[in-house]
């Protein structure tokens, strides 16, 4: 085999030359014509557009009466034991497959060296995309600091940074996983302690100062939106 991840070819068929069998994987790909091929015992038929994967150490024939072209992979590559008899995707493995047809007819050209790769990617079953990590986001951690420094003028960027988020993530996360947006939810913190403090008898000026309210007044008018009556 030309590189450790197989051997392309483009092959003509004919009359069958009797059943045999290989030591590795053999990929066939229909280009033109019809042929005819018994694996195992079991008849198939490939035409244009149409794959097969020939296990190793599988007997099987092939035979095309109008004659056949195909794109032939001859590979020992593990992967290939992973994948079904007939392409998973196979409207990408026949472009592919017609793609590498042509860039053969360039010996210098790259198709020999990245086509197994590509071919055995469009051939398997895709899996489903890994997920990101994330790292967790620990709320009552953040609410702890914030409250903290609410006597500041805390901004999203302060929030992210205690996360190790950057603004805009944060910001996402946020959302996402509170359903309030950044700000939302440092107001939300700004008006739970307001009221803590001054359930426990605190003034109104003293809370506003505590909590980073603009003035007295400002706090007033928070907590009447939160308490009509």
């Amino acid at each position: 085999m030309n590189t450790p991840q197989g051997s392309l070819s483009l092959r003509h068929y004919g009359a069958s030359h009797g059943s045999h069998a290989h030591a590795h994987f053999q990929v066939l790909l229909g280009l033109d014509g019809v042929l005819e091929l018994e694996v195992q015992g079991r008849g198939q038929r490939i035409s244009a557009g149409q794959g097969c994967l020939i296990a190793p150490g599988e007997r099987h024939d092939f035979e095309a009466r109008s004659g056949s072209r195909c794109l032939v992979l001859d590979t020992a590559q593990s992967g290939w034991a992973h994948c079904p008899a007939q392409p998973a995707q196979a409207a990408q493995a026949v472009a592919l497959a017609h793609y590498l047809a042509q860039a053969l007819q360039h010996p210098d050209g790259l198709a020999q060296h990245y086509g197994p790769l590509l071919l055995l990617d469009a051939w398997r079953i895709p899996g489903p995309a890994p997920r990101r990590y994330e790292r967790p986001i620990n709320w009552d951690q953040l609410s702890g600091w914030t409250r903290q420094h609410l006597h500041e003028a805390l901004s999203v960027a302060q929030l992210a940074q205690q996360v190790f988020l950057s603004p805009s993530r944060f910001a996402e996360r946020c959302r996402r996983e509170t359903g309030l947006s950044a700000m939302q939810w440092l107001r939300s913190q700004r008006l739970a302690l307001a009221v803590q403090l001054r359930d426990g008898g605190m003034s109104v000026a003293e809370t506003a100062l505590r909590c980073g309210y603009q003035s007295p007044s400002a706090l007033t008018a928070a907590l009447r939106r939160l308490r009509p009556h």
